[in-house]
């Protein structure tokens, strides 16, 4: 807190105790004048630069304190009993007496909890029939969603499958054993052509008759391929080309059903129209 002198007009520090010495009349140490503390008191200075403190207006009914930060408690009421002063006083704890207990060590009393916590063994063998009797319709259902996932892998992947060395023969075998059929898968990397040759048609005029020999290299049945013949001229440029389909060229319906069997050979006659004296040289391809 700040007070000021009104005669040299100085500015001191002090605090509550200072006021209390004489009721707020303090004598200033710059001019030795007595004033009257509490006329100029503030908890802050104003800005800088300033000339005279604000007076404070004495008030004309002494201010209302309401916000209390301590009350002391109210002394115990006397009794007086016979000319005598007694005093209450605050009922005392109980004091407990230990005097009758009887302490038993740690390891005497481990023994009896531990048999009453440990479950016996028919109870253990009752809770895991329980526990195993709600498990195994989740392990059912697992594994049969796991068979189903399997078998619907093998199924988008069976070309692959019937191509593979390994698992194609144990296929193979499984239906040669079971009486059932594995679908034809082509491989038309795996065709070799033998020979082949061309001439003129023996019956129909301005018709070519092309030979091929052609052989099934692979471990597995394929499907007849579709065969690509290209006539070209002495330049190298093609100048006809026809693609047949397995029923174009082979007529019987066992024989395409089966496929071109394993190792197994053919020979195959295909009627083209001839493209005339140009054509010098031929190709046949397998799709």
């Amino acid at each position: 807190m700040y007070t000021q002198c009104p005669e040299c007009l100085s500015v001191f520090s002090l605090d509550a105790q200072t006021l209390a010495k004489a009721h707020g009349h303090v004598v200033c140490g710059h001019c030795e004048a007595g004033f009257d503390s509490l006329a100029t008191l503030t908890e802050q200075l104003p800005p800088e630069p300033f000339a005279e403190l604000p007076v404070n207006e004495p008030a004309f009914e002494p201010p209302l304190l309401d916000l209390v930060v301590y009350r002391p408690r109210p002394d115990p009421p006397a009794v007086v009993v016979a000319d005598e002063m007694v005093t209450t006083a605050a009922p005392r704890p109980a004091v407990e007496d230990f005097s009758q207990l009887v302490f038993a060590p740690r390891f005497a009393r481990e023994p009896q909890t531990r048999q009453h916590e440990r479950p016996t063994r028919r109870e253990r063998r009752r809770h895991r029939r329980s526990s195993g009797e709600r498990r195994w319709p989740w392990v059912a259902a697992c594994l049969l969603l796991a068979l189903l996932l399997v078998a619907q892998l093998a199924w988008a992947k069976r070309d692959d499958l019937i191509r593979n060395p390994t698992v194609g023969g144990w296929l193979r075998g499984s239906c040669a054993m079971l009486g059932c059929e594995l679908p034809l898968v082509a491989a038309p990397q795996q065709l070799r052509l033998l020979a082949s040759n061309v001439q003129a048609h023996p019956s129909v005029a301005g018709a070519l008759m092309i030979s091929a020999s052609v052989r099934n290299d692979a471990t597995f049945a394929q499907p007849w391929p579709v065969l690509t013949i290209t006539l070209s001229n002495a330049q190298g440029q093609r100048i006809a080309m026809r693609r047949l389909q397995p029923a174009e060229y082979l007529d019987d319906a066992t024989i395409l059903r089966h496929g071109l069997a394993p190792g197994g050979s053919a020979v195959l006659l295909l009627e083209v129209e001839d493209p005339g004296d140009k054509a010098v040289a031929f190709e046949i391809g397998f799709e």
